[in-house]
């Protein structure tokens, strides 16, 4: 999307006042004995039956058949008719100010969205990243770029500077947003590689998705520039700008060009962040009611969701938006390369957009997660795309997203299996963050304080 400019949610997410000092939680010293479940361990497509799981200081200890001794002081969770899988990562969510942080970040630690790269960062964002990591409050582990580069009068000379800048402050990434010239992306990409920060987020019209490969990019999100380059050159008739993400460019797309996408990023080794429940939330035919409708929206402001559902509303009742087939074919090819990418070897990443229109935190990842499965992806696949997946491209690779010995400690328990069928994620029996135990009850009764009602 070539005019896209972050929505005000998330403008005011970021440009909060530096984060002051979370409120303490109380942090949990026993140790964890989860008995008798069924543990999916993701880093293979099996399920291991009466397990016992044993986690200390944040780590797993053990997995296996329950030893002879336990610790005295352990906190027992039985596991018997249950599964559990690594905590999720959300690779595109948001962050903000402490009040808005009140509400966001418990809603992806409640829903097993155990770490979160935060995409729209300001320097407050770094102190929160060091109290979630100390367990000073719930909320997942978080990774922030830095404010974003956007705009086209950022110059060269000051893309350098705010690389090295945002480098030495310790962000863990830097944004692209839409607007910066080639000129001053190529001087930022330059620059970023010589100090070792990687760069993600969107491509801008005046690199295009070919630069942007080549550039290095270490995500490139909302599969930003695809539908351009789906456009064949010489291509007659294509409008001057391509709309929300490319929409108005689909009636010119030939999905004989995917291949050739595919291969490209694949020998590059950049990875996608698709966030395709904000694409088909937007696209689809369903009215803002019945998005509303939705049992999620109970713990988002009210007003906020009433101004997303009158805005759905008019959007489909606007002559200039685009035709039912139109933005359904859209719907289609990006599920096309969604499925292309993951079975031609790119890493596709777990990332939602929370929360941006319609995408509450922790609610939405779930989403995303179908919406893969309906992409073509298996259920097994679409986890890994949230856990191994991201523990490879953070080079975490055994460390995390996997259920074994040394891994964080962050899991899922759930009443039913998601191998079966994804919807089963969210059937929630308790969550493990950072090694402390937050029970089905403990969740419910979290949960229900977040409630704005109405819905």
């Amino acid at each position: 999307m070539r005019e896209h400019s972050p929505l005000p949610l998330i403008a005011a997410l970021a440009l909060a006042a530096p984060l002051a000092a979370p409120p303490a939680e109380a942090q949990q010293a026993a140790p964890l004995v989860i008995r008798d479940v069924s543990v999916i361990p993701m880093d293979r497509e099996e399920v291991l039956p009466g397990q016992t799981v044993v986690i200390r200081d944040g780590r797993i200890e053990s997995v296996g058949p329950a030893p002879a001794r336990l610790p005295a002081d352990a906190i027992a969770i039985d596991g018997s008719g249950k599964f559990l899988i690594p905590g999720l990562a959300e690779m595109h969510a948001h962050v903000g100010s402490p009040e808005a942080n009140a509400r966001i970040l418990p809603l992806y630690a409640l829903n097993g969205v155990t770490t979160a790269r935060g995409m729209l960062g300001a320097p407050g964002h770094l102190a929160l990243r060091d109290s979630l990591a100390r367990g000073l409050v719930l909320g997942p582990r978080l990774l922030t770029s830095g404010p974003s580069f956007s705009g086209g009068s950022i110059t060269p000379e000051e893309a350098r500077r705010r690389v090295r800048e945002q480098k030495e402050m310790g962000y863990d990434l830097l944004k692209i947003h839409p607007g910066p010239s080639r000129a001053a992306f190529d001087a930022l990409a330059e620059t970023a590689h010589e100090v070792g920060i990687p760069f993600a987020g969107h491509v801008p019209a005046d690199v295009g998705l070919d630069r942007a490969i080549e550039a290095g990019y270490s995500t490139i999100d909302h599969l930003d520039g695809f539908m351009e380059a789906l456009v064949p050159p010489g291509a007659t008739g294509v409008p001057a700008r391509g709309g929300w993400f490319g929409l108005n460019l689909v009636p010119h797309v030939d999905e004989g060009r995917i291949p050739r996408i595919v291969t490209r990023m694949r020998e590059a080794g950049v990875a996608v962040v698709p966030t395709q429940t904000l694409m088909e939330n937007y696209a689809s035919d369903l009215t803002g009611d019945e998005l509303a409708a939705r049992l999620e929206y109970r713990y988002w402001p009210a007003d906020q969701v009433e101004q997303w559902r009158a805005s759905k509303n008019a959007r489909l009742e606007d002559p200039d938006t685009p035709p039912a087939a139109q933005r359904a074919r859209y719907i289609h090819v990006r599920r096309r390369l969604i499925r292309a990418l993951y079975d031609g070897g790119v890493p596709v990443l777990l990332g939602s957009d929370a929360p941006q229109v319609w995408n509450v935190p922790g609610f939405a990842a779930h989403r995303e997660l179908h919406l893969y499965v309906d992409a073509g992806l298996t259920p097994w696949q679409a986890l890994r795309t949230g856990t191994v997946e991201i523990a490879r491209h953070l080079g975490e690779e055994g460390r995390s997203g996997v259920i074994r010995p040394g891994a964080r400690a962050d899991l899922i328990l759930l009443d039913a299996n998601p191998l079966e069928s994804i919807e089963n994620t969210m059937r929630i029996a308790g969550v493990v963050v950072n090694g402390r135990w937050i029970s089905g009850e403990e969740r419910e009764r979290r949960l229900a304080g977040l409630r704005t009602g109405g819905r």
